[in-house]
């Protein structure tokens, strides 16, 4: 049987905000990176930036230490399904706005309330149920009249269901290896995944220059992705799940589209119906009632 997690504090909470907030802003930069640029080789160099940075600071930290080898094989394994999970989201805010694609990864919690209970064996909490329910509530009002993003939007759930799948796995490895050593093995697992299809595609369709290298102003953000958004923001998020669930860290994650939706209004100019606005504060009800809620009637 699993132990009890430690109680989380407030500033475990504000923590795991500022990641978030991090989290949030990965659709800005993929709507700054070069469009032409394929969705898979900006997963690619993502991933493969990250992977060489975690190296480094494994090294300097002095931090390696010897993993078996079947958890080796399942943490490839789930950054495999990081990679795609990735490639959904980059694609996802590619074909619609980067506010619809941080919405639809709302559902990741409704996705985690659903999966978690098969991997933890234990019965589903109504009260998950519920704040995930609600939450598609929000996720409705903001795509009554977003209807044209379609394509975006199921690009964003299949991400979000991706999403719940490799926390859930996460949440357990945490409690055997560290949050570096694991991000660095699943790194190097989703970088394989995406070097794979890249030359998949790259045999099958062809690819320009263009869509496979990117070009200098890119790199800038690709750094960016790799060593804030994914080095230190997924370490950190992994370590995070020492003390919180991972319903409570997938649930917090819904404030993505908020804090999105304020950086693409500045820095992208997106300006979204008020019924995004309205899904939004419902989204945020959702996320802040739930720690409430969980202390009194969580079992």
């Amino acid at each position: 049987m699993n132990s009890p997690l430690p109680k989380p504090t407030f500033a475990d909470y504000l923590h795991l905000h500022f990641l978030v907030l991090i989290w949030g802003f990965t659709a800005i930069l993929g709507k700054l990176i070069n469009p032409q640029l394929s969705r898979i080789s900006l997963t690619f160099f993502r991933t493969l930036l990250a992977a060489v940075g975690l190296a480094v600071v494994l090294w300097l930290w002095k931090e390696w230490k010897r993993v078996p080898a079947n958890d080796r094989w399942a943490m490839l394994g789930v950054g495999a399904i990081m990679g795609l999970h990735w490639l959904t989201f980059f694609g996802s805010a590619h074909v619609s706005s980067a506010s619809v694609c941080l919405a639809g990864m709302s559902t990741t919690s409704l996705f985690t309330s659903l999966l978690e209970p098969l991997f933890a064996r234990r019965r589903v909490r109504p009260l998950e149920i519920f704040l995930s329910l609600l939450v598609i509530v929000g996720l409705y009002l903001i795509f009554r009249f977003e209807v044209d993003q379609s394509l975006g939007l199921g690009l964003a759930l299949v991400s979000a269901f991706l999403a719940a799948l490799f926390t859930i796995a996460n949440s357990r490895f945490v409690r055997r290896h560290n949050a570096l050593l694991i991000t660095f093995y699943e790194m190097n697992g989703a970088t394989i995944a995406m070097l794979i299809g890249l030359a998949g595609v790259a045999f099958t369709s062809g690819l320009t220059t263009q869509e496979m290298i990117p070009q200098s102003t890119d790199w800038l953000w690709l750094v960016i992705l790799a060593f804030v958004c994914t080095v230190y923001a997924y370490s950190a998020g992994v370590h995070l799940l020492r003390k919180v669930s991972p319903f409570t860290l997938n649930l917090t994650i819904n404030m993505e589209p908020v804090y999105g939706m304020v950086l693409a209004y500045f820095i992208l100019n997106e300006r979204m119906t008020a019924g995004f606005y309205a899904g939004s504060v419902v989204i945020l009800l959702a996320v802040v009632v739930y720690p409430l809620l969980n202390n009194r009637f969580a079992k």
